[in-house]
């Protein structure tokens, strides 16, 4: 849990001098694709939400500025979603 504790949070500003997670959140981890590596904070998330996933707008993906990264659970472990596919 430790190493969670200390990455990266999706959607935290470049510029945040602590960009990491926060005590009481719920994350899930990244795998794969442009997001690969992130958290996504899903506190407060119905279960109907997290057993779909989400589509995650990024930069970094195949279709650029205003893309988005679909990431789904990853059925062995629902603490870790991965990548899917890129949309525009």
């Amino acid at each position: 849990m430790d190493e969670l504790m200390r990455r990266r949070v999706y959607g935290a500003d470049h510029d945040d001098p602590d960009p990491g997670s926060r005590p009481g959140h719920v994350y899930v981890e990244l795998v794969g694709g442009p997001l690969d590596g992130l958290l996504l904070d899903v506190t407060g998330w119905p279960e109907e939400r997290l057993a779909v996933g989400a589509a995650l707008g990024t930069e970094l993906g195949k279709f650029g500025a205003g893309g988005r990264a679909v990431y789904g659970p990853v059925a062995a472990d629902p603490r870790r979603w991965a990548w899917e596919a890129d949309s525009p």
